[in-house]
């Protein structure tokens, strides 16, 4: 059985195993370590770049030659990527940011690439075979952008991408790993160096199924670091900003006083001749430490509230909190969690290490390793396309379980249409205008009467969550395939985080718009009916009729000068009922101009 490998890449660290013998495991290194820093150092004059912690170790005397959090640049622009790193970031070709080092410009798939081939340097080492394919892990709220660069760099690494996989998803398969305990319900609430995630799973045996996610891919354990890097250059720079090299090295002594801080009260801190000939230190305590983090880690509640309120739960019906991302073992994360979800988190599992060990089952299950479990996962943003009159029709809910197929016939809106402009969107908002257009084709089709073409569109999302969309004209039988490579690339978390707020918020306002924009559609089909067939039915038609069906069609009118869409549908349902006669009238002269020509 050819081994396929579960990796972690994370943002801090990452983790590489296998199945052996039945049981996942994670493979060490040749120092006993299992995890790799995700760290890239590029030395001068084209030298060969150091991986993992020998990089880790360069960036106290070069910051500005090491590379660290590359996967918080994966899929974004310059502008979009926080706060700016001790390295150089410029635009790359595609716009998207790259880091210059001596001339070249560095993807962030290229140096990602670079720590997923350490990590199979590592593998092939332990097992004394060589690893080709693999599971790689990502935040669940990556777009279809960054899961395709993902992907794209395990294949320069030189893996053969098997599957994509939610990060929180494959923690819950770890924590199930050995459980049977029926029916239950869990929060995996995975708070990592660089990105949050809060996923709800139902676990039924072997089972694994999300019903809900959220979560931020700019909000993590550094933030933190940033902050009390920040407070200390305050305090051994007051009024000024440290040198390149003395902020790296405040930033590696607040990393480690937040380490220190989830197990003492206080940390100290010693940096000598950091000003030139002077030392720095100073002390700092745990409430001061957990004064500057509050504002970072309140913004993962509200991820909490609105996966609950998705899923339809309330926090009393969840059989059990578990906790995963290093950034979890502070102690005011786990008193969050707990006010949240009114109990104690289960800080059973190695938070490093949990999501490597999903990873891992879940390449077990694809190899035939592990035979028992069934993982089922979900889109976390709703997809569809816009319809007639600027709506948003939504083809795969949010929270549709993937892999998922699903797709809707339409037709031609007008006579003598020649083409359909598909627009596929990505949002929850009703009208498309307020959704993200991920791409757009045009489907040529013969003219005719409206509603005389025939277009079928279908989006099918595979496991990976990675969108593809087809649409055929039934009588050509002609396809067209999108393949999506830009998923809300262009818009920012906060931006993600609004959106979805804003979905909420204007609940109301947005369903009043859809209804009136269908009513209005409705008006304009009944009017023109009206004005075609008034002339053709002639003295056929009673006059107290006509003049009936005129006023409806008059209020019907004023109706849509700007009235609400409930005094818009009243005017449409007596328009449509005054009318009857009418098409009574119109059916009875049809019928004897047909038996006319048939000479009856």
């Amino acid at each position: 059985m050819e081994v396929i490998a579960g990796i972690d890449l994370g943002t801090t660290h990452s983790l590489i195993g296998v199945v052996e013998a039945g049981f996942p495991i994670l493979l060490a290194d040749e120092a006993g370590s299992r995890l790799t820093p995700s760290v890239v150092y590029f030395g001068p004059n084209g030298a060969e770049p150091e991986v993992g912690a020998p990089a880790l170790r360069r960036r106290l005397t070069e910051p500005a030659r090491t590379v660290t959090s590359v996967k918080s640049l994966i899929g974004r622009r310059p502008g979009e990527t926080g706060p700016p790193p001790s390295y150089a970031l410029a635009a790359g070709p595609d716009g998207m940011a790259a880091v210059p080092m001596d001339g070249r410009l560095w993807s962030p798939v290229e140096i990602s690439a670079l720590i997923l081939g350490r990590l199979r340097e590592i593998a092939e080492r332990a097992l004394e075979c060589p690893v080709t394919r693999a599971v790689i892990t990502v935040p669940a709220y990556f777009n279809d952008a960054q899961r395709n660069a993902t992907r794209r760099a395990g294949e320069l690494a030189g893996f053969t991408v098997e599957r994509i996989v939610n990060e929180p998803t494959a923690a819950a398969l770890a924590f199930g790993l050995g459980k049977d305990d029926g029916k239950s319900k869990i929060a995996v609430y995975d708070f990592g160096g660089g990105t949050f995630d809060i996923s709800l799973l139902e676990l039924t045996g072997e089972v694994f199924q999300v019903i809900a996610t959220h979560g931020d891919t700019r909000l993590g354990g550094d933030d933190l670091d940033r902050a009390l890097a920040a407070r200390l250059e305050e305090l051994a720079f007051p009024g000024g900003a440290a040198p390149p090299e003395a902020r790296s090295r405040l930033h590696g002594a607040a990393v480690s006083a937040k380490h220190t801080l989830s197990t003492e009260s206080v940390a100290e801190i010693r940096l000598p001749f950091l000003r030139g000939t002077e030392s720095f230190d100073t002390t700092v305590t745990r409430e001061e430490f957990e004064e500057l983090a509050r504002p970072v880690i309140d913004r993962t509640r509200t991820h909490c509230l609105r996966a609950l309120a998705d899923a339809g739960l309330t926090a009393g019906e969840l059989d059990s909190v578990v906790l995963v991302g290093g950034s979890t073992r502070i102690p005011a994360v786990r008193r969050l969690v707990a006010e949240i979800f009114g109990r104690e988190p289960d800080i059973s599992q190695h938070p490093d290490e949990t999501v490597a060990l999903g990873a891992v089952l879940q390449a077990g299950i694809l190899s035939g390793a592990v035979t028992r479990m069934v993982l089922l996962d979900v889109t976390p943003l709703s997809l569809g396309i816009e319809t007639f009159g600027g709506l948003m029709n939504v083809i795969l809910p949010r929270n549709t379980t993937i892999p998922a197929k699903a797709g809707e016939l339409f037709t031609n809106a007008v006579t003598n249409q020649e083409s359909m402009r598909i627009r596929v969107l990505q949002g929850e908002r009703e009208m498309a205008r307020d959704n993200w257009e991920l791409g757009r084709f045009e489907i040529p089709f013969e003219p005719g009467p409206k509603g005389a073409a025939r277009v079928g569109v279908q989006f099918e999302i595979d496991a990976d969550g990675i969108l593809k969309v087809l649409a055929r004209d039934t009588k050509t039988g002609a396809d067209t395939v999108l393949e999506i490579s830009r998923s809300a690339v262009d818009v920012n978390d906060e931006a993600v985080e609004r959106m979805i707020s804003e979905s909420v918020d204007h609940a109301f306002e947005d369903m009043e718009e859809r209804v009136r924009t269908g009513e209005e559609l409705k008006s304009r089909e009944l009017l023109a009916a009206v004005d075609a067939a008034l002339p053709a039915a002639g003295d056929a038609l009673p006059e107290g009729d006509r003049e009936t069906i005129l006023a409806a069609a008059a209020a019907v009118r004023a109706a849509l000068e700007g009235a609400p869409a409930a005094v818009l549908k009243a005017a449409n349902k007596v328009l449509d009922a005054s009318t009857e006669r009418l098409a009574a009238v119109l059916v009875e002269r049809a019928m004897d101009e047909a038996m006319a020509r048939r000479g009856l």
